[in-house]
């Protein structure tokens, strides 16, 4: 799917360049919303095929849930189950989504066989029956559940990691430099980025590992204990949740040495091993047999967006940025990312 990011980010790209024009030279960019855009259109596109246009739409709707979701309360039992102003919203938000997701599964299959993420969904929810329920509401369920979870893991997340990325770029200009040399090396002449190329831009990756280090999508990961346990002198009864704060994992400076809270790419020139004592202390895409399935799609995809950007424009921080991180389901920038974008 490289070619078709890359047409994507170069329609975004083409945003830019009138941007600038039309600016004298330069512009103010609020990228994390260009990076929403541009992520939910690969996702579009990969998962909706033909009907990307309605998928981007449904991408909108999970926005505004997400925002909704994330002003819910929290450590208060039932709460989400009481009919109050927030909770109407949420579950208005999800009727709507429910429909919209349908509504394009309908047209499909009365439609032509397309391959894409929707025809994977569509023939995974012919072998899924969930007992509770009839067939056909449990397949239902399994499409749009699978739907929304593309959305929020798929897409929020990379477009999160691009705009960290383009703001430590611009707040770390010789880091910036150091990149886009190794860009313009590797995509001669203008060359636009394939899958041989994305394999060797080893500066390029280690910049996103640091900054996925820093500013992890997920906030926490989430256990439920299957059984009692006995950690050291903590036990741990069976059902008890155990949750694992990722930025305080991957910026203990026990394991990262005492430059944990810096930006500092090199760290990762040995790989993941040699970065820190214990290679599991780095969980931005989880561990184990729950690794993020789509790990190497999304850094296929930031490695697309970046090279790009960094092969056309050089950019620096607005005086208009405010660093405030925020957790809304997802840790981001509260007040958006922007920079001075100008053409190369």
């Amino acid at each position: 799917m490289v070619k078709l990011m890359v047409y994507a980010t170069i329609l975004t790209l083409k945003s830019w360049e009138n941007k600038i024009e039309n600016g004298g030279g330069s512009a103010d960019i609020k990228v994390d919303d260009d990076m929403r855009s541009l992520s939910a259109d690969i996702i579009s596109r990969a998962c909706f095929g033909s009907s990307y246009s309605k998928g981007e739409d449904i991408f909108s709707k999970l926005r505004t849930l997400q925002k909704t979701m994330s002003k819910v309360g929290i450590g208060i039992p039932g709460l989400r189950y009481l009919p109050i102003k927030i909770n109407r919203e949420i579950w208005k938000l999800e009727k709507e989504i429910h429909s919209m997701i349908l509504e394009v599964v309908s047209e499909r299959v009365k439609g032509p066989y397309e391959k894409d993420l929707l025809q994977m969904i569509l023939e995974g929810a012919q072998n899924y029956v969930d007992d509770s329920k009839s067939k056909m509401l449990s397949q239902d369920k399994f499409i749009v559940d699978n739907c929304k979870n593309i959305y929020f893991a798929g897409h929020e997340t990379t477009a999160i990691t691009a705009s960290w990325s383009l703001m430590l770029l611009a707040a770390n200009p010789d880091w910036q430099a150091r990149v886009r040399a190794e860009v313009l090396q590797i995509c001669k002449d203008g060359a636009l980025p394939d899958a041989d190329m994305l394999r060797n831009m080893k500066t390029l990756t280690m910049v996103i590992q640091e900054t996925l280090r820093l500013y992890p999508p997920a906030v926490f990961v989430v256990r439920e204990a299957l059984e009692d346990i006995k950690f050291k002198e903590i036990v741990i009864p069976k059902g008890m949740n155990i949750q694992i704060p990722i930025p305080m994992l991957q910026q203990n400076t026990e394991l990262w040495g005492p430059d944990a809270h810096e930006f500092n790419p090199e760290r990762f020139g040995k790989g993941i091993l040699g970065a820190c004592k214990f290679p599991q202390a780095y969980i931005p895409f989880g561990a184990g047999s729950r690794t993020c399935v789509g790990q190497n799609f999304a850094m296929i995809e930031l490695k697309v967006i970046l090279s790009l950007i960094l092969s056309k424009f050089c950019f620096s921080l607005s005086p208009a940025y405010h660093h405030s991180p925020a957790h809304r389901l997802v840790l981001e920038p509260g007040n958006g990312v922007r920079l001075i974008v100008t053409r190369l």
